[in-house]
């Protein structure tokens, strides 16, 4: 077994859609740093693949679930309160994307997008505030982390037609806000809004070329799995204990140029 810094040890973290992108980015974090982590997605095979890849690095268990339905977000909470009476930590990173035409853009992709993106957010951390409860203490609450988007603090460029996704993750970034103020002091609750991170959703825009795309950003580079998963280490251990409700951009200096 890999040998990390240990921060998070003992700890039960939660991260939806932990088998790719920067979902997997933040579990590898996870591991090393000494969690248990339970992934979930709806790909099957996809996420047992990756969880048997990851397990060299720490005790991480798949459960498959559609976590854009009551059904599937029930299955994902029975599977975890089988083996555990606490979670430390959820990181609502799931998520769906559409792009199309404003005129033909399609109803149902909207409904599929704000469902996975936002409502299964919503009631995942609601059917899972038992478990997030009973792990908070006084000088050590329990952790919710949403994974929003730099493309839900300012507009995307024309042309992107991504209307369901931006709109999507700005209301996670709200609902980050008004749930801090609901959970607190057992639960501290922040975002986080990655900017460009090689994944399978930004494939399109990598096709350039990340010297192409990297002109874009003050930076000059591409997010790296450590920009990421550093920050959810930080907002899970004892430094981050008087922050709540904020939305933190990841992006290589992007927001701020606007």
């Amino acid at each position: 077994m890999t040998v990390g810094s240990g921060t998070l040890t003992g700890k039960v973290v939660v991260v939806t859609g932990g088998g790719r992108g920067i979902g997997r980015m933040i579990t590898e974090g996870l591991l090393r740093a000494g969690a248990t982590v339970y992934i979930s997605s709806r790909k099957e095979s996809d996420l047992r693949a990756a969880a048997g890849e990851m397990s060299t690095l720490g005790e991480v268990f798949a459960v498959p679930a559609d976590l854009g339905t009551e059904a599937g977000i029930a299955t994902l909470v029975d599977a975890i309160s089988e083996r555990h009476i606490r979670v430390d930590a959820l990181i609502n990173n799931a998520g769906a994307n559409w792009g199309a035409p404003l005129d033909t853009f399609p109803a149902a992709a909207w409904q599929r997008v704000l469902s996975v993106n936002v409502t299964g957010v919503f009631l995942l951390t609601q059917a899972l505030l038992p478990l997030l409860r009973s792990a908070a203490t006084e000088n050590d609450p329990a952790r919710v982390i949403n994974i929003g988007s730099i493309d839900g603090l300012r507009a995307p460029t024309p042309g992107i037609n991504n209307f369901s996704y931006s709109a999507s993750k700005a209301a996670v970034h709200m609902l980050t806000q008004q749930l801090s103020g609901e959970l607190a002091p057992e639960i501290l609750v922040n975002a986080i809004a990655p900017g460009l991170f090689p994944t399978k959703m930004t494939a399109s825009i990598m096709a350039f070329g990340e010297e192409a795309v990297a002109k874009q950003i003050p930076l000059r580079r591409a997010g790296r799995p450590a920009d990421i998963s550093g920050v959810v280490e930080f907002l899970l251990g004892p430094g981050s204990t008087y922050i709540t409700g904020a939305v933190i951009p990841v992006d290589g200096g992007i927001v701020a140029q606007r």
